[in-house]
């Protein structure tokens, strides 16, 4: 696969494009990395993705594949033969899709929420949901067992956006929720998660100004 050629359209700080950067790099894979501005999206971008105009987009010689988790389950079906992501009995793979979709559906727009008039609703829905997210992973290192799986690359993204988390919603992740801070540790010494996530400072700076101007909007 040496001729392949391998394109991730994305932002630096995308939740869902670095899920996709984290799968790439568990597999090896090589790609080339576009950093998109949203305020003024590329053609590429909206050539590729005509229909949502989104990120991250994966373009695999020459044909684009769209949404986070469908990019990062493709990625898992093609290359195959390294680090497999979903598990191969049914049940349990159905169960990590049920995750990480509860991943999407909750995190981003709870914490967007979290400087809000209804922050404190959010506040309680998001630890809530998180308090969730530690039931599932019980005592194992990973939600995927003994190794880095599908739910773990679809939710350690967010682990960047902790600080800006507790910030405004005015907690701390070592109090109410331990194991999954600790999971998130346990994800940060694979290569493929701390060479990829953003650095925490720099997130942080950056939300705490977007946050700002959401409220202000």
């Amino acid at each position: 696969m040496a001729d392949e050629k391998i394109t991730l359209l994305s932002t630096w700080l995308s939740p869902f494009g670095i899920r996709v950067r984290i799968a790439l790099a568990q597999k090896g894979v090589e790609y080339v990395y576009k950093e998109e501005n949203l305020g003024n999206k590329s053609s590429l971008l909206l050539q590729m993705n005509p229909v949502k105009k989104q990120i991250p987009v994966l373009i695999h010689n020459g044909k684009p594949v769209c949404e986070s988790l469908v990019i990062v389950q493709y990625i898992d079906e093609v290359w195959n033969q390294e680090s497999p992501l979903l598990p191969s009995d049914p049940y349990q793979r159905a169960q990590a899709k049920f995750w990480a979709d509860f991943v999407d559906k909750k995190l981003y727009s709870l914490g967007m929420q979290l400087s809000s008039s209804t922050g404190e609703a959010a506040k309680k829905e998001l630890l809530e949901s998180f308090k969730l997210l530690e039931g599932e992973l019980g005592q194992k290192p990973f939600f995927g067992g003994e190794t880095l799986g599908f739910v773990d690359v679809a939710l350690i993204p967010f682990y960047s956006w902790f600080s800006a988390f507790e910030h405004c919603g005015n907690f701390l992740m070592v109090e109410e929720c331990p194991r999954l801070l600790a999971w998130a540790h346990k994800c940060l010494e694979k290569e493929s998660v701390s060479k990829t996530l953003p650095d925490p400072n720099k997130a942080f700076d950056f939300l705490m100004v977007y946050l700002k101007k959401q409220k202000a909007n």
